[in-house]
């Protein structure tokens, strides 16, 4: 059922997105009266599942979910006309309008893609708010991962700066250190401050999504699952975990570590309830459990927002979100990063959906795949609308159009690069997937 929910999620994202890409061109193609033959979701090879005419504009929608398309008339793009192009131009055609003109048509699938991502950003924190846990209320320090480990991090830590800038929000955390390329992290240990390196080797394992370090919190029993060998023992919704055994466990990390050592076994869990201690017996089988969620003890802030307060707070967060994700292409090209072996095809994309429908996570993620889908379109790679935007731009400085030959070989070359980057990215989907299979 979470693979169908994700699907769904992502189908009706990039409709969203494709539709009002498309929609962008068609409205200055329309504004400056270019005939617009099609205007299609989803691309319709031999077929499509739905079509009508209305006027000069088929509308229909294709069968193969990889975009969406407007036919100019007199433009030369992936339908490859070439017998119209072949005839003497005609006013209503794109190759007829101005330069200005035709620029503005090729940049209005992008334009529409950014003000989209504005306006969901700010409904969403209209709607929602911004709720995140700061750095500074991690009260208990952190659980350093194996990734952290590897930089001198240690449990209880409490992350102060990084290259002495202070970072507000825990979820920003390994975002600023790949995105700035950050050299140091600077920590509270038990009272004394510690400047820690960041060694480059963690920086393709962070890629990766491998975690560097987890809010510490104690073990306070927030709900137990069904059939919980704790709450069969006598433990209660509220009770806080402090041993096991004869070792002590403060924390939830140092609970979950020790546990697995008790399998098959009677053990003792210790317990504070209503500041008395108290001891139950539990009986584990070969994977030893109690059976309990931690309850969340952070204190999460949310932070509010009027009418007039979202809208220039959804500027701000789009353009962060596309500093970002430019930022990213950097790492991209780095080798020593490996960032090229996380880049991901349609499987990749879907799987940053929630496994079950939630909308404040749907418009946030179609928030970013819009700007996402802006930023690549507007890349100056023949058959993009970026590619003609830089051959526009070279009629603007030199006073001269490009041939419609040298236009015909610019857009298959630049065909063939998105097909060798779509067939390397989904590629890299069917290698993790068939990996993730062999090592289970």
């Amino acid at each position: 059922m979470e693979v169908i929910i994700k699907i769904a999620q992502l189908l009706l994202s990039l409709s969203i997105l494709v539709i009002v890409h498309e929609f962008g061109h068609f409205t200055f193609a329309k504004l400056f009266k270019t005939r617009v033959e099609k205007f299609y979701l989803f691309f319709d090879p031999w077929f499509s599942l739905f079509k009508y005419k209305k006027g000069e504009t088929e509308y229909g929608i294709g069968w193969l979910p990889l975009g969406g398309y407007v036919k100019i008339a007199g433009m030369i793009d992936e339908s490859m006309d070439k017998e119209q192009m072949k005839q003497p131009p005609k006013p209503d055609e794109f190759r007829s309008k101005t330069t200005g003109q035709r620029l503005l048509i090729m940049i209005g699938g992008v334009l529409f893609n950014l003000i989209l991502a504005v306006l969901i950003y700010a409904a969403v924190l209209k709607v929602w708010g911004e709720e995140y846990l700061p750095i500074k209320n991690m009260e208990y320090g952190i659980v350093a991962e194996k990734v952290g480990e590897g930089i001198g991090l240690q449990d209880g830590d409490k992350i102060l700066t990084i290259d002495n800038k202070e970072i507000e929000k825990y979820s920003g955390l390994v975002a600023y250190i790949l995105l700035n390329e950050a050299q140091t992290i600077q920590v509270d240990r038990n009272g004394e401050q510690i400047d820690l390196q960041i060694s480059k080797d963690i920086i393709p394992k962070l890629i990766k999504g491998k975690p560097l370090v987890s809010p510490r919190t104690p073990f306070i029993i927030d709900k137990f699952v069904k059939g919980a060998a704790g709450k069969k023992a006598g433990l209660l919704e509220g009770d806080k975990v402090i041993g096991i055994d004869t070792l002590p466990t403060l924390y939830f990390n140092e609970f979950a570590q020790n546990i697995v050592n008790y399998k098959n076994t009677t053990t003792a869990i210790w317990v504070e309830r209503n500041g008395e201690k108290l001891k139950f017996d539990v009986i584990f089988n070969d994977n030893p459990k109690i059976g309990a969620y931690p309850k969340n003890v952070f204190k999460l802030e949310t932070k509010s927002y009027g009418f007039f307060e979202a809208f220039p707070a959804g500027i701000k967060k789009s353009i962060t979100v596309g500093k970002n994700y430019l930022k990213q292409f950097k790492l991209l090209f780095n080798p020593e990063t490996k960032a090229y072996e996380s880049v991901g095809g349609f499987i990749a994309i879907g799987n940053i959906f929630p496994g079950t429908w939630d909308w404040q996570s749907f418009w946030n993620l179609t928030g970013f795949l819009s700007i996402m889908l802006g930023i690549l379109n507007i890349l100056p790679i023949p058959a993009l609308d970026g590619g003609h935007v830089m051959f526009l731009m070279y009629e603007v400085v030199t006073r001269r159009k490009p041939s419609d030959k040298f236009m015909e070989y610019a857009q298959m070359v630049g065909l063939v690069l998105l097909l060798a980057l779509l067939l390397f990215a989904n590629g890299n989907d069917v290698y993790k997937w068939i990996n993730g299979l062999m090592n289970k």
